[in-house]
């Protein structure tokens, strides 16, 4: 049960499309605030707090490499997603099959 806070946590971080912006540049590797911020044309500011929201959803990580911090996606956060997701697809998918069954018998 304590997966399901994290999971809408999670989803909740998601439906921003800031966030999803700063995931797609963090995905390729970590950067710091400032790149993030420009590459998505937010202030460091608001990109930072976007970032702050991202790690407490566990969908990215901090490290500090001297005085810079730089963030990546955390991929065990984004698993957690798309397992969630995942559960659609067996349902989904046997209803298809069922359909292609029916109508070729």
């Amino acid at each position: 049960m304590a997966a399901v806070p994290d999971l809408d946590r999670a989803l909740r971080a998601l439906a921003d499309s800031n966030r999803r912006s700063i995931l797609a540049v963090v995905r390729t590797g970590p950067q710091p605030v400032g790149v993030i911020a420009e590459e998505v044309g937010l202030s460091q500011q608001t990109t930072s707090h976007h970032l702050a929201v991202l790690r407490g959803a566990g969908l990215a990580t901090s490290t500090r490499d001297g005085t810079r911090h730089l963030f990546a996606v955390n991929t065990d956060g984004l698993a957690a997603v798309r397992s969630y997701l995942d559960e659609f697809w067996p349902t989904k998918l046997a209803a298809l099959k069922n359909a292609i069954e029916s109508r070729n018998g």
